[in-house]
């Protein structure tokens, strides 16, 4: 999960970047879905191509605490 949100928070990020990147359909790898499911991502609306990935507070925090 760190390096996920490590990931998104490197540079701007779009939805269609991020699900390239991690997407997927395997229940061993939901990293996306666990990021939003806890606060730790948002999605701002619009477009897959224009709509951006961004961290909340929490996702900033839990890049920083082990």
């Amino acid at each position: 999960m760190r390096e996920f949100l490590v990931w998104v928070a490197f540079r701007p990020r779009t939805y269609a970047d991020t699900m390239e990147a991690w997407g997927s359909h395997c229940p061993r790898f939901t990293q996306w879905e666990d990021a939003l499911e806890l606060g730790l991502i948002t999605v701002d609306a619009g477009l897959p191509e224009t709509s951006r990935v961004c961290l909340t507070e929490p996702g900033r925090r839990a890049i920083y605490t082990r």
